[in-house]
């Protein structure tokens, strides 16, 4: 199967969104590049660019425009520079042996995208013969699926990005939108251009796992959302992962708390989670097959919303004061066992009866215990696992607590322990 592709190195990495035109004042490439050190520093390792092409101009919204009304599929937004700037910057990425994909957007296209003139025939039409728009999206029509030369036409657009510039992957628009044979040819032709590429899907649809090594968890994201909000039972959340587990077993899903659709329509963060946003950040960095992810600014924290249609730059501090938090969860995917792709882990949830969301994860002698607190009150009782034994390490507080099955838990609402094993 075609999923069997994925690169090894995947189960335990991590994924940071970029938003070029609000990462920094200038919303360059070349701004943008003076900030890769600092990331490499907190253990990012796959940047994800959002569409870095040029924006239409006709039904634009707002003054910027979105960045998924895509004007030229082989073409550099000139707000972020040159092309030679962007390939400098994937030099300067992968001299910090970091890698970097593309957002791409196969569903639909500006009005005025270079393809209306060439090729008016890759779009679908109207009862009167118009262009036609998808949903209410009236800054962008619909690409007609139905075309074979319009996906060759597509999939020769991503060749050009990876053949010429190197990329490392790309990140897929709603990839449900589209057919999977569409994706499915274009993972064909661009694995045998350049190996290891990653495939990161918006999608939960399970038929398209076949082709992506990565998709979304918005179904967590929106059940966590609910049950912060709504004091809904942590039954809810332990049925939603099960399930996920027994549908997408050898799946990888991208988990996150916030990313640029959520922040700039729904709220940050904070305003979703509150005292939990942390706690289901450490979940997002730990649960088994998580992917984690990291949007632009979540490590100082930011705590406005980013205007998706103008500009609204991140507001970066000297310091970042959730930088070294996130440090901590992604150095130790990369140096616990539990999160490397083998048939050796193992997984479990520790079951309890209050809003303890607790589970443990094994490799051979390598064991993870994390206990997140998601009462609306203290818990301060002992929880038992029949596993775990041994001298375990806090994380983040580096105490230690000797084990015997019967794990010591006091935890304010919010608060977490990740114990790792230390033998």
């Amino acid at each position: 199967m075609i999923k069997s592709k994925r690169p090894s190195y995947l189960s335990a990495s991590n994924i940071y969104e970029v938003n070029i035109r609000q990462f920094t004042t200038e919303g360059t490439f070349k701004a943008f590049q003076k900030h890769l050190p600092r990331l490499k520093e907190m253990g990012v390792e796959i940047l994800w660019l959002m569409p870095v092409y040029p924006i239409g101009q006709k039904n634009r919204k707002g003054v910027e425009g979105s960045y998924y009304s895509i004007k030229d599929f082989e073409d550099i937004n000139p707000q972020f520079g040159t092309k030679q700037d962007f390939r400098r910057l994937v030099d300067a990425i992968h001299e910090l042996n970091m890698k970097i994909i593309l957002d791409w957007v196969a569903n639909h296209a500006a009005w005025d995208n270079s393809w209306t003139y060439t090729h008016p025939d890759f779009f679908a039409k109207d009862a009167v013969g118009n262009f036609a728009t998808p949903y209410d999206w009236t800054d962008v029509i619909q690409i007609d699926h139905t075309n074979e030369m319009e996906q060759k036409a597509m999939i020769n657009a991503m060749e050009y990005w990876v053949k010429d510039f190197n990329i490392d992957g790309f990140r897929a628009d709603l990839a449900h939108l589209t057919p999977l044979a569409f994706w499915k040819n274009a993972r064909t032709k661009l694995d045998a251009v350049k190996q290891n590429l990653v495939w990161l899907a918006e999608t939960e649809n399970p038929e398209y796992q076949e082709v992506f090594d990565i998709s979304y968890a918005w179904k967590w994201m929106h059940a966590t959302e609910n049950f912060v909000k709504n004091n809904t039972s942590i039954n809810t959340l332990h049925s939603l992962l099960i399930d996920t587990l027994l549908e997408f077993p050898d799946s990888l899903s991208m988990y996150f708390t916030t990313n640029h659709d959520e922040n700039s329509w729904n709220g940050t963060e904070f305003e979703k989670y509150g005292v939990y946003a942390k706690t289901l950040a450490v979940f997002s960095c730990t649960f088994v097959n998580s992917i984690p992810l990291i949007y632009s600014g979540q490590e100082l924290p930011n705590s406005k919303r980013l205007h998706f249609f103008e500009k609204d730059e991140i507001d970066w501090k000297e310091k970042a004061g959730l930088a070294d938090f996130y440090k901590t969860l992604l150095d130790l995917r990369k140096s616990n066992g539990v999160f490397r792709d083998n048939i050796n882990v193992k997984f479990r949830f520790i079951h309890t009866d209050t809003s303890l969301l607790a589970f443990e994860r094994m490799n051979n002698n390598d064991s993870l215990l994390v206990i997140l607190n998601l009462n609306r009150e203290i818990f301060s009782s002992d929880i038992f696992s029949e596993t775990a034994t041994g001298i375990y390490k806090e994380i983040f507080t580096k105490k230690e607590y000797k084990i015997d099955k019967s794990i010591p838990v006091n935890l304010s609402p919010g608060e977490f322990l990740v114990l790792e094993k230390n033998e």
